[in-house]
């Protein structure tokens, strides 16, 4: 409704996961470099885990934009799954044909796969959205494929990425092998106030900002009082503090649009 109004090509505070928009907070920064690290080095595991709206699914969809041609990657984004439906959907975005129904089968399927990618010099990463959902039994599974190694690397990376809860679960004793393989462990936290200025000044140039277009340093403090520093209500407080400017007819984003904005989100 705004965008032209304000000159903008698209929507600057959408809170679906485009890699485009990423703002690399000093912390955004920190675990992106932990991630690309354990992938790289072949740590085996790797856990990313934030709250929720903190900008894990993001920040790892701008990982594997990066990562080149040399990393095979596949990313589950629903691991709501049985171990035979989870193994299968690995295998089908890896790109690999799953004409077999048993487990055998299908580890033996993705053994070949791993070997091949070895003996080719690739390297293969598999990304687990949302794991603070996975059952108890699937991550005993999922630590059953860090077993497809050599005696010198791992042949598959695996990142585990959820809400806090996900560290709580691998406490969980039946884990503790899987916890002990975990070498490179990050938890994201929110942006600072410090920062809201610049993730906000980001995402508008991104979004096609001439620097007409800007959020007064009240609206930034009301806004990062009321999200929190969380990257996903940041965005849902500056899109409709934009449709307040809008409708109030000016390029000025002041506290008395925030405070709109809020209220608006708060149903008042």
């Amino acid at each position: 409704m705004y965008l032209d109004f304000f000159k903008l090509r698209e929507a600057p505070f959408n809170i679906t996961p485009d890699p485009h928009y990423l703002f690399m907070s000093r912390q955004h920064r920190e675990a992106h470099n932990h991630v690309m690290y354990g992938i790289r080095e072949r740590k085996g595991f790797i856990q990313l885990t934030g709250e929720i709206g903190s900008g894990k699914t993001t920040l790892c969809r701008a990982v594997l934009a990066e990562l080149g041609q040399n990393v095979q990657t596949a990313l589950i984004l629903n691991p709501c799954l049985t171990e035979a439906q989870l193994i299968r959907a690995i295998l089908q975005d890896f790109g690999l044909k799953t004409t077999g129904k048993d487990m055998l089968t299908l580890i033996q399927t993705l053994n070949t796969f791993l070997l091949a990618k070895m003996e080719a010099k690739e390297n293969v990463a598999l990304l687990i959205d949302e794991s603070q959902n996975l059952s108890l039994k699937l991550m005993e599974q999922i630590r059953l494929l860090s077993n497809l190694e050599t005696t010198h690397q791992k042949l598959i990376q695996i990142v585990l990425i959820g809400q806090p809860e996900l560290a709580d679960k691998l406490n969980d004793a039946s884990l503790r092998q899987l916890r002990q393989r975990i070498t490179v462990r990050y938890h994201l936290g929110p942006l600072d106030e410090s920062e809201i200025g610049a993730y906000v000044t980001h995402r508008l140039k991104t979004a096609g900002a001439d620097g007409r277009l800007v959020f007064e340093s009240k609206a930034l403090h009301l806004a990062h009082r009321y999200s929190g520093g969380i990257p996903r209500l940041i965005n849902a407080v500056c899109d409709n503090a934009l449709l307040a400017g809008y409708v109030s007819g000016t390029w000025a984003i002041d506290g008395k649009c925030m405070k709109r904005a809020i209220a608006q989100l708060e149903g008042h």
